[in-house]
């Protein structure tokens, strides 16, 4: 389906889930201040308003925000039905095992760095009735909603909660070829997560930033606008890299082309990869795709390994995120002849210089 087409269908659909909520019946919440379409919704504005107030600042696009989300994605992905077919356990998807089996799988070498986040949410969840699993897709919704210019995401109550650890092995590493990345999205997805949708779900590190890929640095994000949901991760990982934020030297690193600014080898390759590289393209100073396609891939991600029918879409808890900030750029010091061109169909477009000395990033 093209963007264009995809892109009409999420609206139409969107138009038509408000006036289906305009139309039907609404439940009062016992809290005496909310009102739901279905009740099971209801126990979710008090954790919304407590992740809200004690773990997002006020409602912030902060680094706990950032973390919330990179946890829906390193607990849904560790699926493998090509592990069933073997007769092994492939593990539960969006099952909140990351959570439950934390000591297991906050070990695991691609979520070294998730303990944090993990810990920093297991108060919330015991106070309140609601599953790891759900908690947690439910957690980075909401702090995605904190960035200015995310798409509003799907929230979902009724996942069953893991009953075991997922096995090691099932999400990507920065260091892994796009060959790898592309085989295992593949397979947790049974093959929904095509290259493209790849890139779709990478449009999350427009907000994200590294802790552990550098051992002497911590928070580095991955693009000169970590508090924004734009599109500066796509022209930036495009620019040419020339320096290392720390040492340098690590695995599944690259050189970036900003002071401050970490760059993902799988990022970088992705990118470049003729498969992809055109999709990535597209993305720059195209706001409406990095929100329309984000918001599809991150509905079908976030129930890996669950049934769609036990659940209920509870999307209306989330609040709607504020508007775009910015305007699409190239970072101060840089020019059109910093691109690296990687689509050999489309010309990259022509972008801003922003004024003064070159761009530095700081930490989150």
């Amino acid at each position: 389906m093209s963007f264009k087409n995809l892109l009409t269908f999420v609206s139409v659909a969107a138009a038509l889930t408000g006036t289906y909520a305009a139309l039907t019946r609404r439940v009062a919440c016992p809290d005496g201040k909310n009102t739901a379409t279905n009740a099971a919704c209801c126990q979710l504005f008090a954790v919304r308003d407590d992740l809200q107030q004690n773990l997002f600042h006020g409602g912030q696009c902060t680094a706990e925000a950032h973390e919330s989300l990179r946890l829906t994605f390193h607990d849904a992905i560790a699926i493998s039905p090509a592990l069933e077919a073997q007769g092994k356990f492939g593990g539960g998807g969006a099952d909140g095992s990351i959570a439950i089996f934390s000591e297991i799988e906050t070990a695991f070498h691609p979520n070294i760095g998730l303990d944090e986040i993990v810990a920093l949410q297991k108060p919330f969840i015991a106070r309140h009735n609601l599953s790891h699993a759900d908690f947690i897709q439910f957690a980075g919704a909401i702090g995605a909603s904190n960035c200015p210019g995310a798409p509003q995401l799907a929230a979902f109550v009724g996942r069953k909660d893991a009953t075991q650890p997922a096995p090691d092995g099932l999400v990507p590493e920065p260091f892994h070829t796009p060959d790898q990345i592309f085989a295992r999205l593949a397979d947790a997805s049974q093959g929904e997560f095509d290259p493209i949708l790849t890139v779709w779900l990478l449009t999350a590190h427009t907000v994200a930033a590294a802790n552990d890929v550098d051992p002497t640095k911590s928070g580095l994000p991955f693009d000169s606008t970590p508090g924004l949901w734009d599109t500066q991760f796509f022209v930036e990982t495009q620019l040419r890299g020339t320096l290392f934020p720390g040492k340098g030297g690590n695995q599944g690193e690259v050189e970036s082309p900003l002071p401050g600014e970490i760059r993902l080898q799988s990022d970088h390759t992705i990118a470049r990869d003729p498969r992809t590289a055109c999709e990535w393209q597209s993305f720059v100073d195209n706001q409406p795709k990095a929100q329309a396609m984000f918001q599809f891939v991150f509905h079908d991600m976030s129930i890996l390994g669950q049934n769609i029918d036990d659940l209920v879409d509870c999307t209306e808890v989330v609040p709607i995120p504020p508007p775009p900030q910015g305007r699409t750029h190239l970072p101060a010091g840089l020019t059109m002849n910093d691109v690296e061109q990687a689509c050999a169909e489309t010309p990259f477009p022509t972008l801003p210089t922003d004024p003064g000395p070159r761009t530095s990033v700081a930490p989150v």
